[in-house]
C-alpha cells in the first residue's frame, strides 16, 4: 500500500509549529492556519502559530461517540461505513451521524488521505481521494481520535532504524517522534507493534527505492492496512474504555 499522504507527490513550506510547548516542523501547502506532517493535519492558532489540541493526551471524543457527516457524492462511500463498522465491532466508540453538533469529522474528497490528529472542537476534515482504500479510511480514523504513527513512539530506537539518507529531502520532518512533537508519548502498549495498522511501511518517504525504516537488525517487516490489530484495539480501549 502508499503511505498515507495529505498532498502526494507535493512540497510545502516548511515551518516550526508549538506543540505543547515543544516546537516541532511541519509543512503548509496553502491552507490557511492549517500545518501538515505527512497525512496529519493541525489547526494551529493565529496568534503564536500553537496547536490547539492534538492526540493521546487532548483530543479525546466525550462518552465514546464520535460525529460524522459524509459530503454529498462523495465516492465509493461503502469504505466509509466498512471502516466505520470496523471501528465499532472492535473498540467501544460509537459513530453517529451529526444533526447539529458543532465538532464532527467531515468525510470530504480531497488530493490524498489525511486527517486531524484528535477532537478539534469544530469540523475536522478526514479528506479521501478516489485511491484511499477502506483501510486507508480505518488508519484516518485512527488520527481523528487520537492516535499518531506507531514508529513515532518515544522509544521507537528500541525497535527500529530511521534511515535518514533515504528520506525525500524535505520529508525528514515526518520521521519525528512524539516527544519531538510536543507529546507526553505515553505508550499503552510496551512494545512497537509492526502489525499496528499505524505503522509506515519499510520505504515510506524514499527518494531512492531504499528502505527508511528497518528492525534493529537491518531487516524489513511486514506492514498492513486490513484493520485494527490486537494492539491497536488494547491501546484504544485504554483511551476510551468501554
Amino acid at each position: 500500500f502508499a503511505t498515507e499522504e495529505a498532498y502526494p507527490g507535493r512540497e510545502g513550506t516548511l515551518h516550526s509549529l508549538k506543540l505543547n510547548d515543544e516546537t516541532v516542523i511541519a509543512e503548509n501547502f496553502g491552507e490557511k492556519n492549517v500545518s501538515v506532517i505527512g497525512d496529519m493535519l493541525f489547526y494551529t492558532d493565529e496568534s503564536d502559530g500553537a496547536v490547539r489540541s492534538a492526540g493521546r493526551t487532548g483530543g479525546r471524543w466525550p462518552n465514546n461517540t464520535v460525529y460524522y457527516e459524509i459530503q454529498n457524492g462523495m465516492p465509493n462511500q461503502r469504505r466509509i461505513t466498512d471502516a466505520i463498522r470496523h471501528w465499532e465491532s472492535k473498540t467501544a466508540l460509537r459513530f453517529v451521524k451529526r444533526t447539529n453538533q458543532g465538532a464532527y469529522i467531515f468525510f470530504q474528497k480531497g488530493s490524498g488521505c489525511s486527517s486531524f490528529v484528535g477532537r478539534t472542537g469544530r469540523k475536522q476534515a478526514i479528506n479521501l481521494a478516489d485511491g484511499c482504500t477502506t483501510g486507508s479510511t480505518i488508519h484516518e480514523i485512527g488520527h481523528a481520535i487520537g492516535l499518531y504513527h506507531e514508529q513515532s513512539r518515544k522509544d521507537r530506537d528500541r525497535f527500529v532504524r530511521v534511515l535518514f539518507q533515504n528520506i525525500q529531502n524535505g520529508k525528514e520532518h515526518n520521521f519525528q517522534t512524539y516527544v519531538q512533537r510536543g507529546r507526553d508519548g505515553t505508550e499503552y502498549t510496551n512494545t512497537l507493534d509492526f502489525g499496528s495498522i499505524m505503522m509506515y511501511s519499510p520505504k515510506s518517504f524514499s527518494k531512492n527505492g531504499q528502505p527508511t525504516i528497518t528492525k534493529l537488525d537491518g531487516s524489513s517487516y511486514r506492514t498492513q492496512r486490513n484493520g485494527l490489530s490486537n494492539a491497536d484495539v488494547i491501546g484504544v480501549n485504554k483511551m476510551y474504555p468501554g
